[in-house]
């Protein structure tokens, strides 16, 4: 996972997480990151220091000047702001009711969502998965659909 800095072009800067990344640019070349203040998909990644691994020598880690050395076999940890951890349950409350409201096509979805948005079939909630090709096609087309939203905690 890698989290970038971005600021969208109304000058709103805010974080977001991606699995790598070539994610983020695929995501962002086809309008799906948006900004969370004014919805812009007009979004680039804004200047921030880079994250840099301690080095390991004889066997021990160094940590940065101040702070303390983890013991080994510990995990590297953080903490999250309240806003972040109820931004998260609200993610996590959204992909839920979609999954739960909604019929799961799985690989049919570009078929299923063409259908509804043709009139061929009677419209209705579904989810399921497209490739990133599939997904272009769609939105080339005028198909409106989202990303189901993916959490870190999801990949662990």
């Amino acid at each position: 996972m890698i989290r970038y800095a971005l600021s969208c072009a109304k000058g709103h800067s805010f974080d977001s997480w991606f699995p790598d990344s070539s994610a983020y640019d695929k995501q962002a070349k086809r309008g799906l990151v948006t900004c969370p203040h004014c919805g812009s998909a007009k979004v680039e990644k804004a200047i921030m220091a880079p994250r840099l691994a301690g080095t390991r020598k004889r066997g021990k880690t160094e940590a940065p000047e101040g702070t303390p050395a983890a013991a080994p076999g510990n995990q590297p940890v953080a903490m999250i702001s309240p806003q972040e951890q109820e931004f998260r349950a609200k993610l996590k409350e959204l992909r839920d009711h979609m999954t739960k409201n909604a019929d799961d096509v799985g690989q049919k979805f570009p078929e299923e969502a063409r259908k509804m948005h043709y009139g061929e079939s009677e419209h209705r909630s579904i989810y399921g998965v497209a490739s990133p090709d599939e997904a272009k096609a769609l939105a080339d087309e005028g198909v409106e659909f989202m990303p189901v939203p993916i959490l870190p905690d999801d990949r662990n």
